[in-house]
This record gives C-alpha cells, structure tokens and sequence, in this order.
C-alpha cells in the first residue's frame, strides 16, 4: 500500500491506557511524515503512561482529553474532533477501551470522540496475552468488526512488557500506518475523479463593486469531503469563499463566472463526475470601469446594463455529450417558488443524470446554513428528500448518486 495516499488526510488518533501508548508517540509521527494531518485524544489512563505536551508536539495541535473542560472543548471539542476525522485510529486499543466501544460508551475524551464519528475505525489492539485469549475481549472485537466500518491490526505475538509470550503486542507502527492508508485507498470510490464548483461568483463593476450572491460553499466542500473520504481523487473549482478546509482536495480558486467556466471546460472532459453546486452569477456588468466609479450630483436615477454569464453547467454538459463515456452530471437548483418543477426543467434542459433542489428561503436551508433540506430528481424519474447537517445530506448525496445510484 502506497502511503502517499495519506497526504493531507485527516487522522485521529485515539490513545488508550497500556504501555504501548508510548509508541503511539511514534505512530503520530509516521503518520505526519506520510502527509497526514493529525490529532489526537486520550483517555484519562493514557495520560499515565505519555504526557499530552508530547502528542501535541508531534502532531502540532493540543490534545483533547477532557471533555468537561471548557478551554479544550471551546478550542477544538469531542464533536468538532468526529466531524473532523476522515479515519480514526484507536493505538493501543485495550481490553477495557474495546469494552466500552463495543458498549457504545462515552466516559472519555476518546470513546465520546469515537461514539460521534461516523467514518471507518482502525483498531490496534495491545494487552497482555490472558486478556488477549479472554472470550470476552475476543467477542468484543468480533462484535465491532461486524461493523464494515471497523477494521483491525494486529495484534503482534512475542515477548510481552509483562513479560509474558503470546499474543498481545501492539503491531509495528508501519503496518499501522499501512492499515489506516488502506482505508483510503479502498473506498467505493477508489479510482474515481470528481470535478466539483463550490461556492459564489463576483462579477465587478468596478475595482470596489460586484455582483455576487450569499453562498458560502459549505454545501459543495461537505461533498468534496465526502468524496474524498470514499477515495476518489477530487478537484474543486472554488469561488471567493475565505478560509476552507483544502486537506487531501485539489482546489483551483477562481473569482468570476468566466473563470470558472475557463476551469471547468478545461478538465471536465477528462472526469468521472461533474457536480456543479456554485452559485454562478447569471449576469455581469457589460463594461468593468477601470477605476471607483463616482457618485455624480444628480439624484436621477441610473442605469446599469448587464449581460449574461456563461452557463456553466449547460457548456460542460453540451461538451462532453459526444463523448463514448461521459462523465456523470450532477447540478444544483437553489429556488424560492415551485421548487421541483424548475429543478425538473434544468435537469431535462441541460442534459443533467441527476439535479439537486432546494428553497433557499425555508428555515435551516439555502445559503450560510450549517443545515440543508433538499430534494434530489434523477434522469429515472426517482425523487428523494434528505435532511440534516450538510456534511450528513453531502454523505448521503455521494451515497446514492455515486455509490448506489438509482
């Protein structure tokens, strides 16, 4: 397994209470060498063996391990640290900590991290040998593994800190590392490449004027995610939104609709799948002043003229018709009146697989939510409603369009 599929993947790792903590310290540290960005919380007995100042050094971010405290959790909580993971790794995963997963616990800052995250798990048990053999550690593990979403490593046999032989020894830190790769490298979308458009245009009238609309990409960058984590290579052609998360994505920025258009026309023919969820500005000025254009003395009203943008959507789709295999095309209608009949128009006007619609006025909807309510049409006449966080509707989008498309 190749670990360059680490780089700027983003890996938690949750440290349990047995000597092998102290190589979790190198663990972290593979893991940043291989690209990936890490975090890392404990449990209240991992901090027996390894300080917390030393995962922070190695993996550059403080360490969560108490949930109660309002410094941690108001700098980077239990929640924020599950929304954020792509993959978790549990090193060591001991008898007890395995007990508590499979009990669906929350008694500490890694089995509440754990119980909130919803992607694959890694674990890599280390106990002494007669814990090891125990029944019940051993129907612990079968019962999580049943889950597709956990996998294991190890553990190794040999000599024992106790000094027991047997099995019992935290695996090799590369085949850890090589465990959490594979992960990535595995998903339903491994192979795949998606061309994604996220965010607004701005189309300026001056240097200091534009126009441009309320979108802040939330919705396209939880989908570029969610492909991410499935293991397709994802590009985004992201407009003017500030601060995102870019870890493990190829984001080309632009500004204007022109640009995107440039970007998009330029790769989509050489793509699996095309989702449009920008918010494309549909006119521009037909002139941009070379200067601040100045409020004269008259009061009378004045007149702009607009043109129109390119259709970005509607030029890829024109594009790649012709093609023996074109890419999947997904576009998004963001609507205030008779939702799904506009939406079922631009699916059948522009050639579209699938369109996904929502009211950009409903309550917990639309534009700079941290929510979504949408309703997906397909070429096959299905229609589906989904709701919830945008990162939960961009893991079920991703599920049925991609994954299991109906």
């Amino acid at each position: 397994m190749d670990v360059t599929t680490l780089k700027g993947r983003r890996v938690v790792v949750g440290v349990g209470g047995g000597i092998a903590a102290y190589k979790a310290c190198e663990l972290v540290r593979e893991l940043s060498r291989a690209g990936a960005e890490v975090r890392v919380a404990m449990t209240e007995s991992a901090r027996q063996f390894v300080t917390p100042l030393t995962f922070q050094a190695l993996s550059g971010h403080p360490v969560l391990t108490d949930y109660f405290d309002p410094a941690q959790e108001g700098n980077f909580g239990h929640l924020d640290l599950a929304r954020w993971a792509e993959v978790f790794v549990v090193a060591p995963a001991t008898a007890d900590l395995l007990a508590r997963i499979r009990a669906g616990m929350g008694n500490d800052a890694v089995t509440t991290s754990l119980l909130a995250f919803r992607g694959p798990v890694v674990l890599a048990p280390a106990m002494n040998v007669a814990m090891w053999d125990n029944p019940l550690t051993q129907e612990n593990l079968a019962a999580l593994l049943a889950y597709p979403r956990f996998s294991r490593v190890g553990p190794g046999a040999g000599m024992l800190a106790c000094g027991d032989v047997g099995e019992g020894r935290l695996a090799d830190v590369p085949a850890i590392v090589q465990a959490v790769a594979a992960r990535f490298g595995a998903g339903p979308l491994a192979g795949k490449r998606v061309l994604l458009t996220a965010g607004p245009t701005r189309e300026f009238l001056d240097p200091v004027r534009f126009i441009s609309n309320p979108s802040t990409g939330k919705m396209g960058m939880a989908l570029a995610h969610a492909a991410r984590t499935l293991g397709a290579e994802v590009t985004v052609v992201l407009g003017p939104v500030g601060t995102v998360e870019r870890g493990g994505l190829d984001i080309v920025d632009v500004v204007s609709a022109d640009d995107m258009a440039r970007e998009v026309l330029s790769r989509v023919g050489t793509v699996d799948v095309f989702i449009a969820t920008a918010a494309v500005s549909d006119w521009r000025p037909e002139t941009r002043a070379p200067q601040k254009v100045k409020k004269g003395a008259s009061t009378s009203p004045e007149a702009l003229t607009l043109v129109r943008t390119p259709d970005v959507l509607a030029e890829a789709s024109r594009q790649v018709a012709g093609q023996p295999k074109r890419p999947v095309l997904v576009g998004f209608a963001a609507e205030t009146e008779r939702v799904v009949a506009h939406a079922r128009d631009k699916l059948e006007r522009k050639g579209l697989d699938a369109i996904v619609a929502n009211d950009v006025t409903a309550p917990g909807a639309g534009f700079g939510t941290d929510t979504n309510r949408v309703t997906v049409l397909t070429r096959s006449g299905a229609q589906h409603e989904l709701q919830g966080s945008k990162r939960e509707v961009a893991q079920a989008l991703i599920e049925l369009l991609l994954v299991s498309p109906s």
